[in-house]
């Protein structure tokens, strides 16, 4: 089993910066984490996902360029870091892990799921 905890969410302006963090922990480690979002009345959607080993990373076209994600080893945490921030952004944003070794952008895939953290964009 795998916990995820999310941090890191708020209130940012149109232009303005947000970094989010997951923590991982549990007796099994995931091979690929990644980052979920939700907009009221929207589907949740795929942002982006980092393998654990070797870094590979892919985005989604609508945050390729302003957002990263990034992984720390000794804290097994995964970091989403978001910059030039759009309203469209506001969404609860959720953390995920799947074991298998291929990143996927299907929320249905991925095996554990953090509880949610709020990011509100105002213009």
């Amino acid at each position: 089993q795998v916990q995820l905890v999310e941090s890191g969410g708020g209130l940012a302006q149109a232009g303005g910066s947000l970094r989010l963090s997951c923590a991982a922990s549990g007796r099994t480690f995931p091979n690929v984490m990644g980052w979920f979002r939700q907009a009221p009345g929207k589907e949740r959607e795929f942002v982006a996902a980092i393998k654990w080993s070797g870094g590979s990373t892919y985005y989604a076209d609508s945050v390729k360029g302003r957002f990263s994600i990034s992984n720390d080893n000794a804290r097994r945490t995964v970091y989403l870091q978001m910059n030039s921030l759009k309203p469209e952004d506001t969404a609860v944003y959720y953390c995920a892990a799947r074991s298998g070794t291929a990143i996927f952008t299907t929320g249905n895939l991925y095996n554990y799921w953090g509880q949610g953290t709020q990011v509100s964009v105002s213009s």
